[in-house]
């Protein structure tokens, strides 16, 4: 199995952090290629491929998910979800039958709507015990608990500097742009410094399990 996407933090599974990743620079070498090329990379295991689809398309696919869960945090969970599901199932996707970004947009929108019915559920039984004595919860969202849990334990074992950026991004939804003003850094240095971290932050999850985890599936 291939390792774990650079994007967004892991992959082959559920979500794992709420919000979007930093796009990778705009000159990078997989911007001339077509949807249906990048698909067909990501299908065979490429990270990078996978993180040039997310440049593309993660905009729109969150502007999608914000108009039907009116959450941000809950939209940035819908949109990474989604991806994820493009890296697990690239393998299936067939190009006759779609353009890459409907299956995408496709997948955004499934996961908004799933996204909304569990609030409804939550919402409507307000003091309903824990999910796993309730019965309620999912097996999805059993997976998603654990991969989560997995997430914030790597996270801690990143330099202070690189989880200081990737917790102020992904937890408190700050652009890069943002980020740099808020630490009174260049630019420059904060992608740099996203980028390490992530790469930094696969490693990790692979040394913890992460990938054997996923490979039971």
């Amino acid at each position: 199995m291939p390792h774990e996407p650079e994007f967004p933090a892991a992959a082959r599974g559920n979500t794992v952090v709420a919000l979007p990743i930093p796009p990778p620079p705009s000159s990078g070498p997989f911007n001339h290629l077509s949807d249906e090329a990048l698909v067909a990379l990501v299908a065979r295991g490429d990270d990078d491929a996978l993180a040039a689809l997310y440049d593309r398309f993660s905009r729109v696919a969150y502007g999608l998910a914000l108009r039907i869960l009116r959450d941000r945090a809950l939209a940035e969970d819908a949109v990474q979800e989604a991806f994820l599901a493009v890296w697990r199932t690239a393998d299936r996707f067939l190009i006759e039958r779609a353009k890459p970004s409907t299956w995408i947009l496709t997948l955004v929108h499934r996961r908004s709507v799933d996204l909304v019915r569990r609030e409804e559920r939550r919402r409507a039984d307000p003091i309903e015990v824990a999910p796993h004595e309730s019965g309620a919860e999912t097996a999805d969202e059993v997976e998603v608990r654990a991969e989560r849990r997995i997430v914030q334990h790597a996270l801690t074992r990143l330099p202070a500097d690189q989880r200081e950026a990737l917790e102020l991004a992904y937890y408190g939804g700050l652009t890069q742009t943002e980020l740099a003003e808020r630490l009174g850094q260049p630019l420059g240095t904060i992608k740099s410094r996203m980028f390490t971290g992530l790469r930094r932050l696969r490693e990790l999850l692979a040394e913890e399990g992460f990938e054997a985890e996923l490979s039971r599936r």
